[in-house]
Formats: C-alpha cells, structure tokens, sequence
C-alpha cells in the first residue's frame, strides 16, 4: 500500500469506463471498506449498483482522490472535507453558469452582427 504523503505516487487511470471495487481499491490506494465507508459520508459518490457489485467512472475515481488527499495529504476531517467538497462543487457550478452566460453572450453578438450586415 502506497504512504500517505505519495498521492502523486498514484497508478493513471487507464482509459475504460467502468470500474470494480478492487482496480479503484489499487487506482487510489485506499482499501475497500474504505470506499464502501466513503460513499456513506460523501454524497459525490454514487458508483452504479448492479448485482450486488459496484461499478466506479472515472469522475468517481477522481473524487476518490481528491477525498484521499483531503483526509490523508491535508489532513481534513471527514466533516472539514466534506464541507469543502460541498464548497467547491458550489463553486464548480458557478463557474460552469458564468461560461455558459459568456459564451451565449458571444454567440448572440456574432448573429448581431450577422443581422446589420
């Protein structure tokens, strides 16, 4: 198992789109009652269900890593990381919205200028 302070350490995720348990047990170097705990304490993680197996994507994975290197790199608290998960999702969001206004902006501008010409 890989040290705590070795996130950049990490395998790359390979390029599939689903994945077990155990490949995101290894991916993040967390074990996987770890993971199973995590999806309890962090809403973000909602690996599709089937069969009684679970099945991670790759933005699951990458949630994964991030939460690791909150709790094990930073030193946050399940609760601290959690809030600031919550935080930067808000944030994520915001961002996403003004791109969208700046580029809907642009576009309307171009046919303005389409329509005087």
């Amino acid at each position: 198992m890989l040290e705590a302070s070795h996130n950049n350490e990490l395998p790359v995720i390979p390029g599939k789109r689903y994945f077990t348990i155990g490949e995101v047990s290894e991916l993040c170097g967390v074990k996987p009652h770890v993971l199973r705990y995590w999806e309890q304490e962090f809403s973000q993680l909602q690996p599709v269900k089937r069969r009684n197996r679970r099945y991670y994507q790759r933005q699951d994975v990458l949630m994964i890593r991030q939460i690791r290197s909150l709790l094990y790199d930073q030193g946050f608290t399940i609760g601290g990381a959690r809030q600031r998960l919550a935080g930067e999702d808000a944030k994520g969001e915001e961002t996403n919205f003004k791109q969208l206004i700046r580029q809907t902006i642009s576009e309307l501008e171009e046919v303005l200028e389409v329509l005087k010409a």
